[in-house]
């Protein structure tokens, strides 16, 4: 049961690392990535479609991504949705592909951008701790209903800080990287 618990724990604490990774992806540096243009949906056929779904993205240099869109009749709509996108792009199409350039980022545009990471990543270190809080209580549960004894709901508990420590160690190694990443000029 204890190693149920910690596994479960261990589990959602490494999803609340993913989801920050994931996140963190979408922030934009200075540098062109397909992932930038992940959250953009396009009206297709009336249904909101993911842009990965409709169109083929990859980079073409360091400040540019080139989007193909399968479906030529899609190209203006394609247009429309990044625009419309708070990421601050301005496409443009040339025949059948569209080429989306990146501006450079301003000093005070990265401190904004550090802002919001840093906020992200305090937002997973709460979902961690809040793991941890799920954990000690299902813990507390076994030793009411006298499952397990006092010793080992300690040592358990014990576990689950260590577990949470070193999570919350990685979610200030990724926030780490995206600073210094964000920074390069």
């Amino acid at each position: 049961m204890i190693n149920d618990i910690l596994k479960d724990s261990k589990t959602r604490m490494e999803k609340s690392v993913e989801a920050l990774k994931g996140q963190l992806s979408k922030i934009r540096t200075g540098r062109a990535h397909p992932s930038l243009l992940d959250g953009i949906q396009v009206s297709y056929y009336g249904a909101n479609t993911p842009l990965r779904q409709v169109a083929n993205v990859s980079v073409e240099d360091a400040r540019t991504l080139t989007i193909s869109v399968f479906d030529k009749t899609l190209i203006q709509a394609v247009e429309k949705a990044i625009l419309q996108s708070d990421l601050g792009l301005n496409p443009m199409s040339a025949g059948t592909t569209i080429r989306v350039p990146l501006p450079p980022l301003t000093e005070e545009r990265r401190r904004d951008l550090v802002k919001v990471v840093r906020n992200e990543a305090e937002g997973a270190r709460v979902a961690v701790r809040n793991i941890r809080r799920d954990a000690n209580a299902d813990l507390k549960t076994l030793l009411k209903d006298k499952e397990i004894g006092e010793d080992d709901e300690r040592k358990a508990a014990e576990e689950v800080q260590k577990l949470t420590d070193a999570f919350v160690k990685k979610v200030d190694e990724v926030l780490a990287d995206k600073e210094k990443e964000l920074m390069e000029v």
